[in-house]
């Protein structure tokens, strides 16, 4: 992999993973529409160590709070957030584990994930558009936890977005924007740590490259901004603007796979 290639897939993860998009079939499709070489598991590991110290240097603070609260047994919001968090990584993290090889396999085909960015872009425009947004991150309990957790497992499907469907949940249970947005960042701290673990120890040292290290900092400070902006930007918008972009991807993969 060149440099340039590293930085550019860099970035469409440090977008892809914290905005409503899906950061999976980026990576799938960009490659697929330049014709580049698969990078393969070494800088798949080196995106997600990005992504992770993104949401980390975020929200350290909070995690510091929350780990606290939770693991003394504090009866205080920050304690009970902390558990809801656990009870919602849950079900991702199984059906990220038994569903391993189709991710890695059959779910990497473009016409699918074309489908499913048009699919998931109007699920998103009707919960965020019809959805009541009422609570707030204090109102947050156990059966938004479990719901929002299961619907993090359909996240495995490329163009699906586990941003997306963890916000389209939390939107449909009644959850303010910024609310659902921050609740899914939170929440994907645990599955990223959980995914670079595993995939960390499957590295050499001969896949520590300079592209391995461009892709790590080039995703980690992209995806800072990246959270930083949608949590401004759900303040006083809607996610309009991402399924539009959803839909209009979606609709030029199909017909490039179509034309190919």
């Amino acid at each position: 992999m060149s440099l340039f290639e590293a930085v550019v897939l860099g970035l469409v993860q440090g977008l892809g993973e914290f905005l409503p998009i899906s950061s999976s079939a980026h990576l799938i499709l960009t490659p697929w529409f330049f014709g580049w070489t698969d990078p393969g598991l070494s800088f798949d590991v080196a995106l997600h160590m990005g992504t992770l110290v993104a949401v980390l240097a975020f929200f350290w603070r909070d995690w510091v709070v929350l780990a606290r609260d939770g693991l003394t047994g504090r009866r205080t919001p920050a304690g009970r957030m902390f558990w809801y968090l656990v009870v919602a990584t849950i079900p991702g993290a199984a059906f990220g584990i038994i569903f391993e090889d189709y991710v890695s396999t059959v779910f990497r085909n473009p016409v699918l994930i074309g489908i499913m960015l048009i699919v998931m872009g109007i699920v998103l425009y009707l919960a965020d558009r019809y959805a009541p947004a009422k609570k707030s991150m204090d109102q947050v309990g156990w059966k938004e936890s479990v719901w929002i957790g299961v619907s993090q497992a359909f996240a495995m499907i490329p163009g699906v977005s586990r941003s997306g469907i963890t916000m389209t949940a939390g939107r449909m249970l009644g959850l303010n924007r910024e609310t659902s947005a921050r609740f899914s960042f939170l929440l994907s701290t645990p599955i990223i740590v959980g995914a670079g673990l595993l995939q960390v120890s499957r590295l050499t040292p001969a896949d520590l490259t300079v592209p391995f290290a461009a892709g790590v900092m080039v995703s980690a400070a992209v995806g800072y901004l990246a959270i930083k902006f949608l949590l401004r930007f759900l303040v006083t918008h809607n996610f309009f603007i991402f399924v539009v972009y959803r839909f209009i991807l979606g609709s030029a993969v199909i017909v490039l796979a179509a034309t190919r």
